[in-house]
C-alpha cells in the first residue's frame, strides 16, 4: 500500500500510477483520490498520474488534532509528498479545495510548478456554496442505506442535469459506507470544526494566490451551475489572465467529474502545454 509519513508523523496514503509529465490530482475539501477515477483513462497513456487523499480522508489516517485540517497544513503535506517521490516538479488538477493548494504552492514553491488547473475553485468563494458546505460537513447523510443515497442523490446535487444512476450509485460507493447504525462518511468528522473555526476568522484576500500563477500554463474548468464559483469572479480570473484555458461545463454544479467532453478538451489544451 503506497504511503508516506508527514513531518507530523501521520500516514497519508497515495496512488502513483503510469509514465510521462507527473501530474498531482488534489480532490476537493471533503473528496479523496476515488474523484479522479473518471478523468484517470484520458491522462494514463500519456502522463505519470499521482493522487493523494488528505489527512483525514479516505484511506488517510485521522489526525489526532483537528486543528491541523488546514490549507496550509495540506499544502506542507503535498510538498512532503513531492520530496517522498523524489519530484523536482509537477502539475497540479486542483479540484476546489485541491486548487486552493494549488494557489498556496504557487506562492510557497512556484519553482515546483509546471502548471495548474483549478476545477470549479477561484480567489473568491460564494456564500451560497459555502453555506450548502457546512450545511452537510461532518454530518452522516440522512439516507440509510447506499439504495436510498443513490436514490436522492439527483435531487440533492444542484446543478447537476442528466446523471445517469450509474453514476450516482458509483459516487456514493466511493464517499459512503453502509453500517448497522446507517450510512457513514468515510472522512474525519471533525473537519467540520476545522473548517468553522476557518469561517469564523476575516475571510483572506486569495487574489495574490491567484497572481503568483502567473507564467505558468493555466486553465479553469467551472460548472456551469456552479454555486461556489461565481461568473463575476470568473471573469475577473479571465481578465487578469487573458491566457487562461477555460471551460464552463453545461448541466453541472459544484463539481464536473472531468470526464465531460468539455473538461476534456480544456485538460487536453492545457497538457499540451506543460
Amino acid at each position: 500500500m503506497p504511503e508516506f509519513r508527514t513531518s507530523d508523523n501521520l500516514r497519508l496514503w497515495y496512488e502513483d500510477q503510469g509514465e510521462g509529465e507527473p501530474i498531482l490530482c488534489l480532490s476537493g475539501l471533503t473528496r479523496n483520490s476515488t474523484d479522479f477515477d473518471y478523468v484517470l483513462p484520458y491522462l494514463l497513456g500519456e502522463h505519470r498520474v499521482i493522487r493523494l487523499d488528505y489527512r483525514g480522508r479516505g484511506k488517510s489516517q485521522r489526525a489526532p488534532d483537528w486543528k491541523t485540517y488546514t490549507v496550509p497544513t495540506e499544502t506542507r503535506d503535498v510538498m512532503e509528498l513531492l520530496a517522498h517521490l523524489g519530484l523536482d516538479r509537477v502539475a497540479v488538477l486542483g479540484t476546489s479545495r485541491g486548487g486552493l493548494i494549488a494557489m498556496s504552492l504557487a506562492v510557497l514553491a512556484k519553482d515546483r510548478l509546471t502548471g495548474v488547473c483549478l476545477v470549479d475553485i477561484g480567489p473568491e468563494l460564494d456564500p451560497k456554496g459555502l453555506e450548502a458546505i457546512t450545511d452537510y460537513l461532518g454530518r452522516p447523510p440522512a439516507a440509510a442505506t447506499l439504495d436510498e443515497a443513490v436514490a436522492m442523490r439527483a435531487s440533492l446535487m444542484a446543478g447537476f442535469e442528466g446523471v445517469p444512476e450509474s453514476r450516482w450509485r458509483s459516487e456514493v460507493e466511493k464517499h459512503y459506507r453502509e453500517t448497522p447504525d446507517g450510512l457513514a462518511i468515510n472522512y474525519d468528522a471533525k473537519l467540520r470544526d476545522a473548517v468553522l473555526e476557518a469561517g469564523a476568522q476575516p475571510a483572506p484576500d486569495l487574489w495574490p494566490l491567484f497572481d503568483a500563477l502567473g507564467g505558468l500554463p493555466l486553465a479553469l474548468i467551472r460548472g456551469a451551475n456552479s454555486d461556489l464559483l461565481a461568473p463575476a469572479t470568473v471573469e475577473e480570473m479571465r481578465r487578469r489572465r487573458p491566457d487562461m484555458i477555460f471551460a464552463d461545463v453545461p448541466g453541472r454544479g459544484h463539481v464536473p467529474f472531468l470526464d465531460e467532453p468539455e473538461a476534456l478538451e480544456a485538460l487536453n489544451e492545457w497538457t499540451m502545454l506543460l
